[in-house]
């Protein structure tokens, strides 16, 4: 699902208010996050910014295993390195941690399966942009449908009787 167009001014406000009070009431200190999710980038986003008022909290990054991460310690001269390459700006979300899960250099093509189960595993809060009327689109008309990721994650984070906040408009 494609969350670019469906960003608004409320939703990182109510985004940055909810994160606020997990941070303020619940102690939260730890945030986690995946990739190649547009609301994952929008949440990291956020957190990114509460840093400077909130500098013990701290980013953590799961990665499968095709994929990578920046430490924010590297961040500036990765940003650098890849802006001069590409010739031009690039800014690149930073973390404190990379986090590896157990099965990360095990787990086959759907790895970030495992990935998300993973982080909801390590959480007692999971934040979502679920739609449950969305379907990912078939690669043809004769495969079968193929399953949202967020929706297996969702289901798993529900069994698993975690603290969801879905801030998809009902």
């Amino acid at each position: 699902m494609d969350i670019a167009k469906e960003v608004t001014d409320e939703l990182i406000f109510s985004i940055k208010h909810i994160l606020e009070m997990l941070i303020e009431e619940e102690n939260v200190r730890t945030f986690a996050f995946g990739s190649k999710s547009d609301f994952n980038s929008l949440c990291c986003s956020i957190v990114t910014e509460l840093k400077s008022q909130y500098p013990i909290i701290e980013r953590v990054c799961l990665t499968c295993k095709s994929e990578d991460c920046c430490l924010e310690k590297d961040r500036e001269r990765q940003e650098a390195t890849i802006s001069r390459v590409l010739k031009r700006e690039v800014h690149l979300h930073g973390f404190e941690r990379e986090l590896e899960f157990k099965t990360k250099h095990k787990a086959g093509k759907a790895s970030y399966v495992e990935r998300n189960r993973a982080m909801i595993d390590m959480s007692d809060f999971c934040m979502f942009y679920y739609n449950p009327n969305y379907k990912p689109p078939k690669p043809n008309s004769y495969s079968e449908q193929p399953k949202s990721g967020t929706a297996l994650a969702f289901k798993y984070a529900q069994q698993k009787k975690k603290h969801i906040i879905n801030m998809f408009p009902s």
